[in-house]
């Protein structure tokens, strides 16, 4: 046994001993990682999960939450996932496509328009054809992917109108290939860095900018480190619910059609309660003196528009943005 499978055992072992209380009470427990405060509105959505599956599975399967990463950083939950452990992680395409190729293009910049043009791609036959594609590639089962956070924008202490205002700007990213060439082809310098340490990555300019969506930025209290949020939408941020195979097909084959359904139902009620809450955020923001504009994105567009063939997503564009359309 190579050291590193000894690893994930031994991160597996750490999460089950975490659910040993909860285990007493159910047949079943799932706990569920994501990187967001429980201020951030897709945290309802996961509040909503816990309470409707466990009426839906009549007490057998009991939902632990971790907000703020307490488990590890999305990457190190995927391989606890893969090792067998009962978890599972709010994650986007671009952490996933390392694993399966074609689950990165969901964070292609510019590919749908808000959450109804997203979640006509990832409720789409091609989709689920990918999630059965990810399953016999890694491990991981996907729940539901219609979690959706929001576009992301711009985040800077200078005021940007077009890439060439981005030039020498270190940017924070994911660090997904999707992620890291999308910020370079905007004009900047992508600096992949967990989301917890932004914060102090801006205050202490290791850093000089990010990119998130609107409840993001107040999740994690960036209005005290930046003054500008620039409207780029230039990533439609859908995140997708995903545990481990093996554990999903331990499960009663009832129990896994009801974790299916009620993650999906889930991600409606988090999806839905994210685009209600921006004019909110956006009124925040503005009292606590960031600046929040809309520009023309078309020079964005024009520069992002290579990515997509950069990482052989040309016909999947063209497929995709078809479906968001319809």
């Amino acid at each position: 046994m190579t050291p590193m499978t000894l690893g994930k055992l031994a991160l597996a072992s750490a999460v089950v001993s975490l659910m040993s209380t909860a285990a007493m009470a159910a047949d079943y427990t799932l706990s569920i990682n994501t990187a967001l405060a429980t201020s951030d509105p897709l945290y309802a959505g996961l509040e909503a999960f816990q309470t409707n599956m466990k009426e839906a599975s009549g007490g057998r399967l009991e939902i632990i939450l971790f907000p703020n990463s307490q488990l590890g950083p999305d990457e190190d939950v995927l391989e606890q996932a893969r090792a067998g452990a009962p978890v599972a992680v709010i994650v986007d395409g671009g952490r996933l496509a390392v694993f399966q190729n074609e689950f990165g293009v969901l964070g292609a910049p510019f590919l749908a328009n808000g959450y109804e043009g997203i979640r006509k791609v990832v409720t789409s036959d091609l989709f689920e054809e990918w999630v059965d594609k990810l399953r016999k590639s890694s491990g991981h089962q996907v729940l539901s992917f219609n979690w959706w956070q929001g576009e992301r924008h711009l985040l800077t202490n200078k005021e940007v109108n077009v890439p060439a205002d981005l030039d020498g700007i270190r940017m924070r990213t994911p660090g997904a290939p999707v992620w890291t060439g999308t910020i370079a082809a905007m004009g900047a310098t992508p600096t992949p860095m967990p989301w917890g340490e932004v914060y102090s990555a801006l205050s202490s300019n290791v850093i000089d900018a990010a990119e998130a969506q609107l409840p993001a930025i107040v999740g994690a209290k960036l209005d005290e480190v930046i003054t500008h949020v620039t409207k780029t939408g230039h990533i439609n941020l859908i995140t997708g619910m995903v545990t481990s195979a093996q554990w999903f097909d331990s499960l009663p084959v009832d129990l896994q059609k009801v974790l299916r359904d009620e993650a999906f139902k889930a991600g409606d009620i988090a999806s839905y309660g994210t685009l209600e809450s921006f004019e909110a955020i956006e009124k925040e923001l503005a009292e606590k003196g960031v600046s929040v504009r809309e520009i023309d994105v078309t020079p964005f567009k024009d520069a992002t528009a290579k990515v997509y063939d950069d990482l052989g997503y040309g016909d999947l564009r063209d497929t995709l943005r078809a479906i968001a359309a319809k």
